[in-house]
């Protein structure tokens, strides 16, 4: 029982997303620094594996009830896809901002020092 309900324990799968918001950053771009300068498959699928549960897990919360998805209609007559926005602003945000930005830009600040110490040192 939190706070007073037995009905809140769910709020508990939140805390990866919410701990990802702070961390995932930060997580993604040593990643990425890391897919840079190691050769392989291994660092890639850390990539894509590392980030897996705080994004899916939060995706749920925004694609579910799918109720919400049926198309409303206006008074007059237009459709309202406010769900179908709030789910690309989630991606804007979360995914692409938090997760993938982060990764990109360790990805290629480390091949752009790799490159310019190659470069220096012929």
């Amino acid at each position: 029982m939190m706070f007073g309900y037995s009905d809140e324990w769910w709020v508990l799968l939140l805390y990866p997303a919410v701990l990802w918001v702070l961390f995932g950053p930060f997580a993604m771009a040593s990643l990425g620094a890391w897919c840079a300068s190691a050769p392989g498959p291994r660092p890639r699928l850390w990539s894509v594996l590392v980030p897996l549960g705080p994004v899916v897990t939060s995706a749920v919360v925004i694609v579910f009830p799918l109720s919400r998805w049926e198309r409303p209609r206006r008074v007059d007559g237009a459709l309202a896809p406010q769900q179908v926005y709030d789910f690309l602003g989630y991606l804007g945000v979360y995914v692409g901002a938090i997760t993938l930005l982060p990764w990109l830009l360790g990805y290629g600040v480390t091949r752009l020092v790799r490159f310019r110490r190659s470069r220096r040192q012929t």
